[in-house]
């Protein structure tokens, strides 16, 4: 799996490359994001959202499992999975039929559902290094290809 390693040094700087990502978002590619809390997971999906040219504000889903953002370019599908206690919640939410429909589907604490997400996901994983400084990010993406439009 091709992984490449980016390195930001604030959060403007991260959602400047999350924006930049979601301009070259094409449909029914999925996003599984990773990385502790208070990380930047929610500020990447922000940033990635503008690149979609999503006009609504972009918030943590989180007690709401999806939240469907339709203004942009495309439909995007925010999931936040991290209350899940089943796997059969997603069925509930009918999962497969955003990750397979014609949008993009970023679904933030994906090590969660590992079992439920493609393999040709893209994962992207943002980690902290305190003493790289308080906002260093180390943003690795696996299946990254540079050529998709």
């Amino acid at each position: 799996m091709p992984e490449r390693i980016f390195e930001t040094n604030s959060p403007k700087e991260t959602y400047e490359f999350a924006r930049q990502m979601g301009e070259k978002a094409f449909p029914g590619m999925i996003i599984a994001l990773s990385g502790d809390l208070g990380v930047g997971k929610t500020l990447f999906t922000q940033g990635f959202a503008e690149g979609l040219g999503v006009k609504e504000s972009v918030s943590s889903p989180t007690f709401t499992i999806l939240q469907v953002y339709d203004s942009g370019r495309m439909p995007l599908f925010h999931f936040d999975v991290y209350r899940i206690a089943e796997l059969e919640e997603m069925d509930e939410i009918g999962f497969e039929d955003y990750i397979f429909g014609d949008g993009v589907s970023m679904i933030e604490w994906a090590e969660l559902i590992d079992e439920l997400i493609p393999e040709e996901a893209l994962r992207v994983r943002i980690e902290k290094d305190t003493e790289k400084g308080f906002d260093y990010r180390k943003i690795t993406v696996s299946n990254y290809e540079d050529n998709r439009n």
